[in-house]
């Protein structure tokens, strides 16, 4: 759900993959934003029938279907050499199967609006993890201030002045290590899989199916086979997996090819705009007002993580 901080996709060859001209961005940056935001719900319906596992296996089986189908249409190959394959089997851990997993299991104690906006602090992560690990991403006074908007924002989502009253802190934990998985994965890539001659598109399709044989694996060792299909619940982990994993992605790629990541990456500020009002609206889930203004001063923090100095 979250984005990652990709590059403009490139061809085989190394060139800039052509623009789609068929739909606006803003079009395609609403459509991301809609999609996204709709996956915590379609979370929560989904292991109202199902295990956690189950749901993030299938998941992940439908959006390889997607991306599978698109490198047939486009005539792209999966990418080679063990070295490039054993990078991809971590990114593919790190960026799918473990929070994938992580926010399934979250949504059986948490609402979808929570896990929506625990999403949101991803890009916070993010930056305290960059001065760390890259040494191109220099702390400046604005970026550390917005560090601490940001998880004071947190500290209001979860009420800590109340002490955490009528929190559920093992969901909610998971939640947040969920989004603490996204950045580790993506300064990962950056490390291994920058400058790779394969096409973002040949990496991630690579990357969902390590992530599926990952979860085929160990679905089994935890669960047992449904007895009997629950169709609800069924329909929206295949809408959760061939819109919110499959079709995001190629949307993602062609927002970053045009308008450059920084403005693709904007989405990740209505994600939860959207995840809280389909939780609330959809589900008839309960809003304290600390959750839309913690919400609120966590997206102004993670705002403020990704300005950049104008040298």
């Amino acid at each position: 759900m979250s984005t990652a901080s990709v590059t403009r996709p490139r061809s085989r060859t190394g060139t800039p993959e052509p623009r789609s001209p068929r739909l606006g961005w803003r079009l395609r940056f609403a459509a991301l934003s809609l999609i996204w935001g709709f996956s915590f719900l379609l979370i929560k319906v989904g292991t109202q029938g199902y295990a956690p596992f189950q749901v993030t296996l299938g998941r992940l089986v439908f959006g390889t279907a997607v991306l599978a189908v698109a490198m047939a249409v486009r005539r792209e190959r999966l990418p080679r050499g063990p070295r490039t394959w054993a990078h991809l089997t971590v990114a593919a851990f790190l960026l799918n199967a473990l929070p994938f997993s992580l926010f399934a299991y979250a949504e059986l104690t948490i609402p979808s609006t929570l896990a929506g906006i625990c999403n949101a602090t991803s890009p916070l992560w993010g930056m305290a993890l960059s001065l760390v690990a890259l040494s191109e991403d220099r702390p400046t006074r604005l970026r550390v201030a917005g560090l601490g908007i940001g998880f004071l924002g947190v500290l209001t989502v979860l009420g800590a002045w109340q002490g955490f009253s009528g929190l559920d802190a093992k969901g909610t934990a998971l939640a947040l290590l969920a989004s603490f998985s996204y950045p580790v994965g993506w300064i990962y890539v950056r490390r291994t899989l920058a400058g790779s001659s394969h096409s973002n598109l040949s990496l991630t399709g690579a990357q969902l199916l390590l992530a599926t044989v990952q979860l085929a694996v160990v679905t089994p060792l935890f669960t047992t086979l449904p007895t009997h299909v629950v169709a609800l619940p069924l329909l929206a982990v295949a809408a959760l997996g061939a819109l919110g994993t499959g079709l995001a992605v190629l949307i993602q790629y062609g927002l970053v090819a045009e308008v450059g990541p920084t403005t693709a990456q904007m989405v990740t500020y209505f994600i939860p705009v959207i995840a809280t009002a389909a939780g609330v609206a959809l589900l008839d889930e309960s809003l304290r007002w600390s959750t839309p203004v913690g919400a609120a001063i966590v997206l102004a923090g993670a705002a403020l993580t990704q300005a950049r100095s104008k040298r």
